[in-house]
């Protein structure tokens, strides 16, 4: 699901499941730009909510050591995906924006939830290859070496 060139300090970023739902995430705040003033504080602030708790679902689970958390945190960021879907809906229902607009966010939210289901299966099999291997608990902590999180140093303000 990564490659051996991570660019990223924290590992999530370099997930494809995190690119996409972070395209699709800006794809549904241009929708909300879009929306009648009498949904800005209703609709659009649902929208950008659950779009948001996408990609944090899909960065928090990743910084979890184990497998059960993260995929938790991919099934929580699956659930706030059908959330965001529905909102589309809603938008189609009353007319606030193209139709053929609404259907390619519809399409961009598949292709997310196909590689979340992806990335859940793909953490079950390292989770059950792990248990199996190593004869440990179905729910065995990741050990490090096999998801390094570098170490790094933030810049001290002055």
């Amino acid at each position: 699901m990564t490659d051996g060139n991570a660019t990223s300090a924290f590992g999530f970023e370099d997930l494809e499941v995190y690119q996409a739902a972070r395209g699709f995430r800006g794809r549904v705040y241009r929708l909300i730009k879009l929306l009648p003033g009498e949904e800005r504080f209703a609709l659009a602030q649902q929208m950008r909510r659950a779009a948001v708790s996408i990609t944090n679902n899909i960065a928090e689970g990743h910084g979890r050591y184990n497998w059960q958390d993260r995929m938790r945190f991919c099934r929580n960021a699956r659930g706030s995906l059908a959330e965001v879907v529905d909102d589309i809906n809603v938008c189609t229902d009353e007319g606030y924006a193209e139709q053929e607009h609404l259907e390619n966010l519809k399409i961009d939210a598949a292709k997310v939830l196909r590689l979340l289901n992806g990335y859940i299966g793909y953490l079950r099999r390292q989770r059950d290859k792990n248990a199996a291997g190593a004869g440990e608990a179905r729910w065995a902590p990741i050990h490090a070496r096999e998801f390094p999180i570098p170490h790094y140093r933030l810049p001290i303000p002055k």
